[in-house]
């Protein structure tokens, strides 16, 4: 297997693991009549970004920060006089911030991935698990174990989610109607006290 394929095979591993993209939530993003960064040509072999005006950056630099963002600056000769300012930024000079290289691409494929069906239906599986684990947390106490050793820890929780798949499979019996839901929690009590509104998932039978 040649160095590219590991790598094509490695990049498509971690865009399967990962969650999806969040959206971009930044003014330029939000509006339509404002320039964002995918409004910019990136020169990555010379550390160059143009803008939709034509003109290039100035600076490109790296801080030191926990997300390896970088930074390029536009000069304010440039960006003064530009007839599209307004619509570009409302400081006296463009800043663009973006991922390197290899994350960047990594966030482009992923951003048009989710958009399709064949990954909104492999990720919607993702609810059924976050319930299950809901259920077994809130429901059933299994943050801690009842017993000492990992052997008996795992027989907790196999005899746990046997009892969870009885209680689901009952839950859509003929005498499902009949069967009264289990006794609030305290907690539960105080939100309705409140009125609060909380989804009781894992404690209603009916």
């Amino acid at each position: 297997m040649s160095i590219q394929i590991r790598h094509r095979a490695a990049r498509e591993r971690r865009i399967t693991l990962i969650g999806p993209v969040k959206p971009k939530t930044t003014r330029k993003s939000r509006k339509g009549n404002v320039f964002d960064r995918d409004a910019f040509t990136i020169d990555w072999d010379n550390k160059q970004v143009t803008c939709p005006q034509g003109h290039t950056s100035t600076s490109w630099l790296t801080p030191v920060s926990v997300a390896p963002y970088i930074h390029a600056k536009f000069a304010k000769r440039d960006c003064l006089p530009c007839p599209l300012k307004p619509q570009c930024t409302r400081s006296e000079h463009r800043l663009v911030g973006f991922l390197p290289r290899e994350l960047k691409d990594l966030q482009t494929e992923a951003r048009a991935e989710q958009q399709t069906r064949p990954w909104q239906r492999r990720y919607a599986l993702r609810a059924g698990i976050e319930g299950a684990i809901s259920e077994f947390v809130h429901g059933h106490g299994m943050r801690q174990s009842r017993n000492r050793s990992q052997g008996k820890a795992h027989v907790q929780h196999v005899l746990t989610a046997i009892a969870i798949n009885i209680e689901r499979v009952s839950a859509h019996g003929p005498l499902a109607r009949e069967r009264p839901p289990r006794t609030p929690t305290a907690l539960q009590g105080f939100l309705d006290w409140q009125r609060i509104p909380q989804p009781r998932i894992w404690r209603a039978t009916g």
